[in-house]
């Protein structure tokens, strides 16, 4: 024994007897030292349980003797913390006054010794302190400033000075992290705000006599800092913050004097302290001069703290401020100091990462300006609308792409987050529009007219971009239809000239939502609609080219049949020399979708056949070879772009139907539907490609979208393909089970099931299904979580749409009954959430279908026992509502059934939970048979039920339960 410990005292679950000493430091020489990683795992497994053990209230005191290294001391003093933060239970409380004794002395030796081990050490007295507040301790702080101000002390002033300001910021930031009971934490809080009155005159002495040094009057900012995070009255903090802005002309000290600033204005409490907030603009706009010589110098960390005061000071208080009408004048210098840093020279985030900080901050004002009465309110807007007029300049300028040759030298980093920073700009013109209204649009469409008629001096193609934007930021989310500016902007469109990539994309976006404009004025299609087919043939503008032609072609599509040939014919060439992105091309499919959809049918066929024939043929060809990786992505590709082409090929408009009868602005066409003609030509040719990639699921699922696409697409008008595919379906299944097959199935019982016609064949692949995978279930499903997934699914569907199929004879409803409850037990959530979704299908089922009634009064102990297992800790805390979903469905439809299984089922000791007394048990019960009614109320019963189960009732971790 003792010689294992000498080779490694890190290793193996220690025995009481190894946390000695030496070995707590041999343990730490290896997490430290040694280079196998494994060692230091183990080293640091050990030393954890070292940590809790109770031999550490030994240990610590002697691993923080003088002669020990910093290392071998900030582990007892950490030891320590741990003890007293987490085992204060364990501490007689006759022995408080001799560890605050002993933590004392440690804490004044260390004063002139390592920081890290002194940090730890106040942190340990904090929460010892905190543990002692306000009844056993109750002057704590106060006793803190005595004891370490006393002169008889060995160590020098500054040494105890600084060690005395190190204890009282770790002590409010201890009480942030604390876990402290609820109740406790209250009287904590109280304790600490009256103890404010020790803590902030002593700070005031320290920062504002002359002879101070740098880093006590650093440490002093950091404490204040800490302090005012407690929700200090504003007020008190007064003197405090006059001296912290006093600081900030001291660089050394400018970092902690934001710091401190920012958090004492940001305080929740702050608005109620009007007078303060009003003495703190002057200081603010103090500071402007400074702000200009930082940005001068490009001194980018001053104006950046300066800029964080400024919008702390605006967006916390913005209403308080302005409620003080008669301060108007002061709160709008404060703004406008804002907007400069807004607009702050340089581009971001290269040059400048402050201005992104306001953003936040022009909503707020808006949202107050906006929330006072009528008449107060057009006094503001009086004052505010030629602010927020130039906010809209100034955020056009900031958008503004630097030069070609500056943004080549840009990482991909950087461009990134400029896109970003945009997409931010972007959202905030979109809010001010509510404040400008069709104003905003005329302004930005006044600027672009002039820029593009001029002929003074050549345009910028970044200023014109940076308009364009403006305008598709607001034309995105704002309805533009009765803006009369757009017409003159669709006219102007053409008239840019284009050189540039990231003109040329945002003039594509700018057409793109414009869409729904276009629809509505269908003679201006004529004037874009070149641009953006010529746009698609450019591989740099694929995104913005195809997503463009998609929005057309959903929005105006009855109006495109004039076009359609040139769109379709631009469209084919750009795919067969395959300039875009796969995810591209299937837009591209999807956006002549919607463009056939409008036309004859023959046409559509017509159009189809010259669209889709190369691809067929190519399939054939990819057919015929043996498989391998690369013919496979060709496959694959090819059925993505069928499925995406059915998935908005819908003659019959029924996208349409939600908008009212009168939109509908097309006859439904008579006849087979083109997509089934489609469908019924290649049938042969997917079932070929598929005997020889039954095993890959990957091309399984692409041929399985084809079809579970065009019947969501088609619905009813799918009808003629119902018998072949349940029966390809089948066959498939039968061969290699797959999820998707599932999916496609689920499909079908949910749109066909319940009509007669349909309902045999689908029966027939119903069973062949559930038959097949009961046999996965019988070989072991674990590996099949997906299957499993989509199965409960699919039974699910079927209880809903046609619980018929639970008749037949058949049918082993027992054996379905078992494997769901099986899937209850899986890890993957899905797989649990799909099986709880089945059962609470089911069990309303009990009275209606016999073969579920019967089933359910033979097993349904079981089911009772795998939920009652799952809420006493089996399953994860976030699936609780979905088994309190099946104990409703039990309560309700299965009453006499549970009120006797429910007892039964909590009778052994131990289960579903060791932590359970039998009184909380029939509590639980009780509780459960009373809620026939509110599901919501079984929910929250069943959360407190797991929460005592896993020992976590009334502990930190049900904060955000």
């Amino acid at each position: 024994m003792e010689r294992r410990e000498e080779q490694q005292p890190g290793a193996g679950a220690a025995s009481a007897l190894d946390f000695t000493v030496e070995n707590v430091e041999k343990a730490l020489h290896q997490l430290y030292y040694d280079p196998n990683i494994e060692n230091k795992n183990l080293a640091q497994k050990w030393l954890m349980q070292a940590q809790v053990s109770p031999q550490a209230w030994h240990f610590s005191w002697q691993l923080l003797q003088p002669d020990k290294v910093p290392e071998i001391q900030y582990f007892g003093a950490s030891a320590l913390h741990i003890k007293i933060s987490r085992y204060w239970s364990d501490i007689p409380s006759d022995q408080y006054e001799s560890l605050k004794a002993q933590l004392f002395t440690q804490i004044t030796r260390f004063a002139s010794g390592s920081k890290i081990v002194l940090t730890r050490l106040c942190v340990a007295l904090a929460s010892l302190a905190l543990s002692m507040m306000p009844d056993t301790w109750p002057c704590a702080v106060a006793d803190m400033v005595r004891l370490f101000q006393a002169e008889d002390s060995p160590v020098d002033g500054q040494g105890r000075c600084l060690a005395l300001l190190e204890l009282l910021t770790v002590l409010p930031e201890e009480f942030q992290t604390s876990r402290l009971p609820q109740y406790r934490k209250g009287l904590v809080r109280a304790s600490l705000a009256v103890e404010c009155g020790a803590v902030f005159p002593l700070l005031e002495q320290l920062l504002q006599q002359p002879s101070s040094p740098g880093c006590v009057r650093q440490k002093v900012l950091k404490c204040f800092s800490s302090w005012v995070q407690l929700e200090v009255p504003l007020q008190d903090c007064e003197a405090l913050m006059q001296a912290a802005f006093a600081a900030l002309q001291d660089s050394e000290l400018f970092d902690s004097s934001v710091e401190a600033i920012v958090n004492a204005i940001s305080q929740p409490d702050a608005q109620r302290y009007v007078n303060t907030l009003l003495k703190l603009i002057p200081l603010v706009l103090g500071l402007q001069e400074q702000l200009r010589q930082a940005v001068q110098n490009g001194d980018m960390e001053t104006s950046h703290g300066i800029c964080r005061i400024a919008v702390a000071l605006g967006e916390n208080h913005s209403r308080a401020l302005l409620d003080q009408v008669e301060h108007w004048q002061s709160f709008l210098a404060l703004v406008n100091m804002i907007m400069f840093c807004t607009g702050i020279p340089g581009h971001y985030p290269v040059n400048e990462t402050t201005s992104s900080l306001t953003l936040t901050f022009w909503y707020t004002l808006q949202d107050d300006i906006l929330s006072f009465e009528a008449e107060k309110q057009a006094v503001y807007q009086q004052v505010y609308r030629p602010v927020y007029f130039q906010l809209v300049d100034v955020l056009l300028h900031k958008a503004q792409f630097p030069s070609d040759e500056e943004y080549g030298f840009w990482s991909s980093d950087e461009k990134e987050q400029f896109r970003i920073y945009r997409v931010d700009i972007s959202d905030t013109l979109m809010y001010v529009y509510e404040m400008l209204g069709s104003e905003l649009l005329s302004n930005l469409y006044d600027k672009l007219g002039r820029l593009l008629t001029s002929s003074e001096e050549p345009y910028s193609w970044q200023h014109t971009e940076a308009l364009l934007y403006g305008f598709q930021s607001i034309a995105e989310t704002i309805d533009v239809n009765y803006s009369d500016v757009v017409p003159g902007l669709i006219g102007l469109i053409p008239r840019i000239s284009i050189s540039n990539v990231q003109l040329a994309d945002t003039v594509m976006f700018t057409i793109g939502a414009l869409s729904e404009w276009l629809a509505d004025h269908p003679v201006m299609i004529n004037s874009v609609l070149p641009l953006v087919l010529h746009a698609l043939g450019n591989p740099e503008l694929s995104v913005s080219s195809v997503s463009t032609l998609k929005k057309i072609c959903r929005e105006c599509k009855y109006d495109l049949p004039p076009y359609a040939a040139n769109i379709v014919a631009v469209s084919q060439d750009v795919l067969m020399k395959q300039i875009h992105k796969t995810s591209q091309c299937m837009w591209l499919m999807q956006a002549l979708g919607f463009l056939l959809s409008a036309l004859q049918v023959e046409e559509i066929l017509k159009n189809l056949h010259s669209l889709i024939s190369p691809y067929i043929q190519q399939l054939e060809k990819l057919a015929e070879e043996i498989p391998n990786p690369s013919n496979k992505l060709a496959i694959v590709h090819i059925l993505g772009l069928l499925s995406n082409l059915f998935t908005t090929l819908d003659v019959s408009h029924h996208e349409d139907e939600h908008e009212g009868p009168e939109l509908r602005r097309l006859p439904v066409p008579q006849g087979p539907n083109p997509v089934v003609v489609v469908l019924q030509q290649v049938f042969q040719l997917i079932q070929k490609v598929l005997s020889k990639w039954l095993n890959d699921a990957q091309v399984v699922e692409a041929v399985c979208a084809i079809f579970e696409k065009s019947v969501k697409t088609l619905l009813d008008d799918f009808a003629p393909m119902v018998p072949q595919l349940c029966e390809m379906l089948g066959r498939m299944y039968s061969t290699v089970p797959q999820a998707s097959a599932l999916d496609l199935t689920r499909q079908l019982v949910h749109i066909f099931a319940h009509e007669p016609a349909h309902f045999p064949p689908i029966e027939v692949l119903f069973l062949l299904v559930t038959s097949v995978t009961l046999t996965l279930f019988q070989q072991g499903p674990r590996d099949h979580p997906d299957i499993v997934d989509s199965f409960m699914q699919l039974l699910a569907q079927a209880l809903k749409r046609k619980p018929d199929l639970f008749l037949c004879e058949r049918l082993d409803v027992k054996a379905i009954f078992q494997c769901a409850v099986l899937a209850l037990k899986f890890p993957e959530a899905p797989t649990v959430k799909a099986s709880c979704g089945f059962f609470t299908e089911l069990l309303p089922r009990c009275g209606e279908v016999e073969p579920v009634g019967k089933v359910v009064q033979e097993d349904g102990r079981v089911l009772l026992a795998a939920v009652l297992e799952a809420i006493g800790g089996q399953a994860s805390r976030s699936l609780m509502d979905c088994f309190a979903d099946i104990l409703f469905a039990l309560n309700k439809h299965c009453f006499s059934l549970l009120s006797m299984w429910i007892k039964e089922a909590l009778q052994p000791p131990g289960f579903p939970s060791a932590r359970l007394s039998p009184e909380q048990k029939d509590t639980f019960s009780q509780q459960i048979l009373r809620e026939r009614v509110n599901k919501r109320r079984v929910k929250e019963m069943v959360k407190e039920f797991t929460l005592l189960c896993r020992g976590l009732h009334g502990t930190d971790y049900t904060a955000d339960y």
